[in-house]
């Protein structure tokens, strides 16, 4: 049996140790129920081979061999966060403390020089860090200087602030983010990608760029392409990126339409605020259903999830609209727990139903 790891990414590592954990503890409920006996030397040889390849991973991908280990790098990602918005609040204050005292050539060496050293850190970091967490950090505070040098250059060289800026974000914080494995910074590209199309949409429209949310069927089209883009490029080597442009992809779809839903006049469509609204409403409840249906059907539990709760917001401020005036408040709660239970029986069933496809 070849003990090499068979996986070259820390995802793939992780969920392979999870897999043995797991694996381990149903192997001693069932010896200890009598459905499945192993002598001494199969015990001896499953547990020195298990125990090589968390070895194996360990050393290679620093991955978390048990739940206390998980435990640990929870709070080790947290203060990687935190670190990261504190050193990038120490160089933004830095910065404005001593700008007034600098020549104009010497404030924008220090920008450039400062984006360069932070990537040249945080591509050694990355090098020599296997468990990711200070390249995570290094990651952050380079995205935070690089996001400060294009807006304080303009600020210099009185450039006409425009959406323009928010490509290269964008640019820089996928690199990054690919880089290091980071998806709080694929989260920044993506927003920083959502709001350059929707800016430049709104500005073909006659609309100042910064008011590009007055016209959110605008977002519509990169939506879409946000949720369909994991199907066209694998992400298996990446842990959550692929989940990650699934929920930001609905988000930047039912959030808008749920605007409309309520604001008919931001709309382009050229009818009745009433019918737009409605139709919108309609499109909701629709678009939410079918984010439900697609995530059971190919087990994708964050857009099961994200369905989930957009389904409710917009049943729930359906029946404001029609009953929070008319109806007593004790009555009105009541029809929204006993929506609440509907919900739950006919996710009930979804669920009933699924277990018995899959059997």
């Amino acid at each position: 049996m070849d003990d090499k790891a068979p996986v070259t990414s820390k995802a793939a590592a992780q969920a392979r140790a999870d897999d043995i954990r797991a694996f381990s503890r149903e192997l001693a409920r069932l010896q200890d129920e009598g459905a499945l006996s192993l002598d001494d030397g199969q015990r001896s040889a499953l547990a020195a081979h298990h125990a090589r390849l968390l070895a194996g991973y360990a050393q290679g991908f620093d991955i978390d061999r048990d739940a206390r280990a998980a435990q640990l790098s929870l709070g080790m990602r947290v203060a990687s966060f935190l670190g990261a918005l504190a050193l990038a609040a120490s160089v933004f204050f830095l910065f404005y403390r001593y700008w007034g005292l600098l020549p104009t050539p010497a404030q924008v060496g220090i920008l450039v020089g400062a984006v360069i050293a932070t990537l040249a850190g945080t591509l050694w970091i990355q090098s020599r860090d296997r468990s990711g967490y200070f390249a995570k950090l290094a990651a952050l505070v380079t995205f935070a200087c690089f996001v400060l040098n294009v807006v304080m250059v303009g600020q210099i060289f009185n450039i006409t602030p425009s959406d323009n800026a928010l490509l290269p974000w964008a640019a820089f914080a996928f690199l990054l983010a690919y880089t290091c494995d980071l998806r709080l910074l694929l989260v920044a590209g993506i927003l920083c990608l959502v709001a350059w199309v929707a800016a430049r949409t709104g500005t073909w429209d006659g609309i100042y760029w910064l008011d590009f949310g007055r016209r959110p069927e605008n977002f519509f089209p990169v939506a879409i392409a946000l949720f369909c883009f994991p199907q066209w490029v694998d992400h298996a080597a990446r842990s959550g990126f692929a989940m990650t442009y699934r929920v930001c992809g609905l988000l930047a779809l039912l959030l808008p339409v749920l605007v409309l839903a309520h604001w008919g006049e931001a709309s382009y469509l050229d009818l009745d605020r009433g019918l737009i609204e409605g139709s919108y409403q309609l499109a909701g409840f629709a678009l939410s259903a079918l984010a439900v249906w697609l995530g059971v059907r190919r087990n994708w539990q964050d857009t099961v999830n994200t369905g989930i709760v957009f389904f409710v917001v917009f049943l729930y401020s359906k029946f404001f609209d029609w009953w929070w005036d008319s109806m007593p408040k004790y009555l009105f709660f009541l029809v929204l727990g006993m929506a609440a239970v509907l919900v739950l029986l006919v996710l009930r069933r979804l669920r009933a139903a699924a277990g018995r496809a899959q059997a």
